[in-house]
């Protein structure tokens, strides 16, 4: 008997998503073929099977197969980091570098309505996006008398890029509460977790933003995500870590730019697992004793071997997990709404504050826009202090982009090549290429051996970055 091969789709326009995680369980179980197994089911039967299955008897994994895209429109910059706090999703958001924002585009938290600071926030806000503006405005006319048309550029050409550059320049002063898009694919259980969290958040923003999940969720998902609710435990142990941490520190942070901590033998360690999987006959222990016993130029020698043929695509194998390193950061909030979408990380975030000053970009002072830049910014971190002794997490809607922020994450060898590769590259924002930078120049001196086969430009260091790029980095 013959059992031909077969790979095809069970799309979502002929099947709902509940009904394709049903089929796809059921195949444990089931010799039948996938789309006859879909062919006997309804959505009645599917729901009922996820109520015992998933729901009842806690197999939850099932729901990773009922996949959802969901559209959301004009929400919060800062509720987007609630929204991308997920690690089993994919995000892609209106961005900052590329697009203008209109000077109406922010949000006015409820929380705000008919309060006493309402007036300070608005005039607040009004003030950054026409600040931005004017900027965008001096800065194009800079950018076209130093950077004039090239030769074969077309008209057009010429005016996006300047255009870009000069946007791209500016989002320095978009607060928090500037309206933004966001696309997300995430599965049920993934988003039924997701809804939690929001649900639990101090903002009400957020917390409607979940409830509107759970009703749009819920007309493709009806039984996956309907428990989804608050969740106790995360509000009591925000508050009491809150109350803890006011109560023993102040703000004594100095080091901007910190290694933590990182797995001295990591190297041993990444060449021993590779070792180990290409033999058969072998323990771990017997190939980190052998890697141990080679000198640094065999060990090179071997990495050479490793390394040499690999692409400029190919990515590390995954035996350089094994290696992993900690890092304590200050980056301003621009950078670190690129920063926050490598979710392979394990990323911890101080909230949004004015606490660590802001950073100025040097082409505001070329351009001649440093004292309105500045006195736009200086003026968001009066009304957050005002406004934090009411409610800090209310206050950080007023952040703008340039204010800096303390980022602890932890990263292995395999994470660190595609964030240097992709954050370091020349066509990165310099905010994010200075970290990045940094962090390789911290890779390529505790790992020299594999450090050295990160992809990133090899003409400027960190410090030519910042040098390059911003006439201070902290200004308060």
């Amino acid at each position: 008997m013959k059992h031909p091969r077969r790979i095809y789709l069970l799309s979502p326009k002929d099947l709902n998503p509940e009904t394709i995680a049903v089929t796809f369980a059921k195949t444990s179980r089931s010799p039948k073929p996938f789309d006859e197994i879909a062919s006997e089911l309804s959505d009645e039967s599917a729901s009922k099977f996820h109520e015992k299955w998933v729901v009842g008897y806690g197999h939850a994994s099932v729901a990773e197969h009922a996949v959802l895209h969901l559209a959301m429109e004009n929400v919060s910059r800062l509720a987007i980091e609630t929204i991308e706090g997920n690690r089993l999703a994919s995000y892609t958001e209106k961005s900052t570098r590329y697009q203008q924002w209109h000077h109406s585009a922010y949000y006015l938290p409820a929380e705000l309505e008919d309060h006493p600071l309402q007036a300070d926030y608005v005039s607040t806000c009004q003030r950054l996006f026409d600040a931005y503006q004017e900027c965008i405005s001096r800065v194009t006319a800079w950018l076209k008398s130093e950077y004039p048309r090239e030769g074969s550029e077309s008209e057009k050409a010429f005016q996006r890029r300047i255009k870009n550059e000069a946007v791209d320049s500016c989002r320095f002063l978009l607060p928090a509460s500037s309206l933004a898009n966001v696309g997300v694919t995430i599965n049920a259980r993934a988003l039924e977790y997701a809804i939690c969290k929001m649900l639990s958040s101090p903002l009400a923003e957020v917390r409607a933003i979940g409830k509107e999940l759970r009703s749009v969720g819920q007309g493709e998902t009806p039984t996956l995500i309907k428990y989804a609710q608050c969740n106790e435990y995360l509000i009591s142990i925000r508050e009491k870590m809150t109350q803890r941490g006011h109560k023993v520190f102040a703000n004594n942070a100095s080091e901007d730019f910190e290694l933590i901590a990182f797995d001295k033998n990591g190297e041993d360690h990444i060449l021993a697992a590779v070792l180990y999987r290409f033999h058969d006959k072998v323990s771990y222990s017997d190939c980190l004793y052998f890697i141990r016993a080679l000198s640094f130029e065999e060990k090179k020698s071997l990495v050479e071997e490793l390394m040499g043929d690999r692409g400029r695509f190919d990515q590390p194998l995954r035996e350089f997990e094994y290696a992993d390193m900690s890092f304590d950061v200050l980056m301003d909030q621009g950078a670190y709404f690129e920063f926050k979408r490598h979710r392979m990380m394990t990323q911890t975030t101080l909230p949004l504050t004015s606490e660590f000053g802001f950073a100025v970009p040097k082409v505001m002072r070329e351009s001649k826009c440093e004292k309105t830049y500045v006195n736009a910014m200086r003026k968001a971190a009066q009304v957050y202090q005002k406004m934090a002794r009411w409610n800090p997490d209310v206050a950080s809607y007023i952040i703008p982009n340039g204010f800096n922020r303390r980022v602890l994450f932890k990263m292995n060898l395999r994470e660190a090549y595609h964030f240097c590769r992709l954050r370091a590259a020349e066509n990165a924002h310099f905010s994010i290429r200075r970290v990045a930078q940094s962090v390789a120049e911290t890779i390529q001196e505790i790992y020299p051996l594999l450090g050295a086969y990160l992809d990133i430009p090899g003409d400027q260091s960190s410090q030519d970055i910042a040098s390059a790029n911003f006439s201070h980095l902290k200004t308060f």
